[in-house]
């Protein structure tokens, strides 16, 4: 305990980049988060790891992880949000399970059921919103496949703002009508799956509901906000992030 306390302190000043790319940072700020269960409306009882604001009430957000899993480096993005005024929750879709490559990673990801993610997502929405410490105010965010869910999210619960990481947005105006507050997209350039028709597409679906939505893109590859890969971009993702506290600023307060 004292040895993470000693390395928390020590890790205060540095950039979030910094502490994702340390495997021994990002442990640490992981551990700061409490473990927490909740029971679906179906009757499952699912975890999510939150970390809490110093100051209170606070508006929430709701994080979706990479198709790696719920793993250190999505905790300490969470303990970051906690640590800029926000109750955060670090939503778990693999049920604890945690890819190391991307065949593993792959397999978690296909055997996700749509139905009982969504249901997930929908209680920790609940649950946030209702929670003693919140202002009722709420947003996600996610990145590759958690980029994806963090739209299916807003799609199943009103929030009031939507962060998207190079994620699935292939979407139908009928579906996107139930969207309640605004969306930010960043996409790479260089990404082959989440391309530029799949974001045109979605882009002219959510002018066809007059649903208000940023979509920047980067010269970049899919992934570019993790500094853990060799698609890591730091000057991309650095505006990226910059764009997205504003955003999030300016929806949640």
């Amino acid at each position: 305990m004292y040895a993470r306390r000693t390395i928390l302190r020590g890790a205060a000043a540095l950039p979030l980049t910094a502490i994702l790319a340390d495997p021994l940072l990002s442990r640490a700020a992981a551990a700061t988060l409490t473990e927490t269960k909740l029971t679906t409306a179906g009757g499952r009882t699912v975890t999510g790891f939150v970390a809490m604001p110093e100051t209170t009430p606070a508006p929430a957000m709701l994080l979706i992880h990479e198709w790696w899993g719920l793993n250190d480096q999505i905790k300490a993005v969470a303990a970051d949000f906690a640590a800029a005024g926000y109750i955060a929750v670090a939503v778990d879709l693999y049920d604890g399970k945690v890819a190391t490559d991307p065949t593993n990673a792959r397999a978690y990801m296909s055997a996700v059921d749509p139905a009982e993610a969504t249901e997930t997502l929908a209680g920790w929405i609940d649950w946030v919103r209702a929670h003693e410490a919140a202002t009722g105010k709420v947003g996600t965010v996610g990145w590759c496949f958690g980029g994806g869910w963090s739209l299916n999210a807003s799609l199943v619960r009103p929030v009031d703002a939507t962060v998207v990481y190079y994620g699935n947005v292939a979407k139908q105006a009928a579906d996107l009508q139930k969207l309640a507050g605004p969306v930010m997209g960043h996409f790479a350039e260089k990404d082959q799956w989440i391309n530029r028709d799949m974001v045109s597409g979605f882009e002219a679906e959510m002018d066809k509901v007059g649903k208000p939505l940023e979509a920047f893109w980067y010269d970049a590859e899919h992934g570019f906000a993790n500094p853990t890969t060799a698609r890591y971009d730091a000057e991309d993702a650095a505006l990226a992030w910059e764009r997205t506290t504003r955003f999030l600023t300016a929806n949640l307060g």
